[in-house]
């Protein structure tokens, strides 16, 4: 049986991915500041606008941006305007609110027909409540918080199975040093670990900067771990070099 999937916006990723992004799981996306996280939200919000879907966009550090939406849309200022009506966005700035925007989520769903649901990033307000809860050594609040987040987390895959949603979040990445065979070796890992890698089927990497930048596929049902240079463009990404 095929899955299903919805375009991502770009014609090389969807080339990379098969067709784009799949409805009924948890896609997230995971790199270091400016890698480009927020790009790829913003080029499948906008696809998805355009074509008259509806999108509940969560947006927690700012990375949704009008101005991006016009560079990628490309479209007459009537056509623009009308389909940003097609993105309901909120922005939480405190992990509560956060949780308060799912409870919005979850209303919204029974009057709305959303077609995406994207998280960016499901994990900046978590680790700075975490943060506060281990620096007050507070270990009541600290399993508080994890437990929230898992809930969050429970309920995006609840949506993505049952109503055949696609969910795409961002997560931040962290850099701890390990001892291997006596050297001193530098990992990257997702905020929020072992949960965002249970509760995601399909883990995108993203790594470099202006000048390099590079998307991975770690994990996915179907596909093997592969990759590609690309780069940032006013209607989107670009391809860099061969797949």
């Amino acid at each position: 049986m095929l899955q299903e999937k919805i375009s991502s916006g770009s014609y090389d990723l969807n080339k990379f991915l098969y067709g784009g992004y799949e409805s009924d799981i948890i896609t997230t996306i995971y790199g270091p500041g400016g890698s480009g996280k927020s790009n790829l939200c913003m080029i499948v919000a906008t696809s998805l606008a355009k074509k008259g879907k509806k999108v509940f966009f969560i947006d927690t550090e700012g990375g949704f941006s009008t101005e991006r939406f016009k560079q990628i849309h490309r479209g007459e200022k009537e056509e623009i305007e009308n389909d940003l009506q097609n993105i309901f966005l909120l922005k939480p700035t405190s992990f509560e609110e956060q949780e308060q925007a799912f409870q919005k989520l979850l209303a919204h769903l029974k009057k709305e027909t959303v077609s995406l649901i994207i998280i960016d990033s499901i994990a900046m307000l978590y680790r700075l409540e975490l943060g506060s809860a281990i620096s007050s050594k507070d270990s009541e609040k600290i399993s508080d918080v994890n437990r929230n987040l898992a809930n969050q987390l429970r309920t995006l895959n609840e949506i993505a199975r049952k109503k055949n949603i696609p969910v795409v979040i961002t997560n931040q990445v962290y850099a701890s040093f390990q001892e291997e065979n006596s050297a001193s070796e530098k990992k990257v890992s997702m905020v929020g670990g072992d949960l965002l890698k249970y509760w995601s089927k399909c883990l995108i990497e993203l790594s470099g900067n202006n000048f390099k930048r590079k998307i991975t596929l770690q994990k996915h049902r179907s596909l093997p771990v592969k990759n590609f240079n690309f780069e940032i463009i006013n209607s989107g990404i670009r391809k860099k070099g061969m797949f």
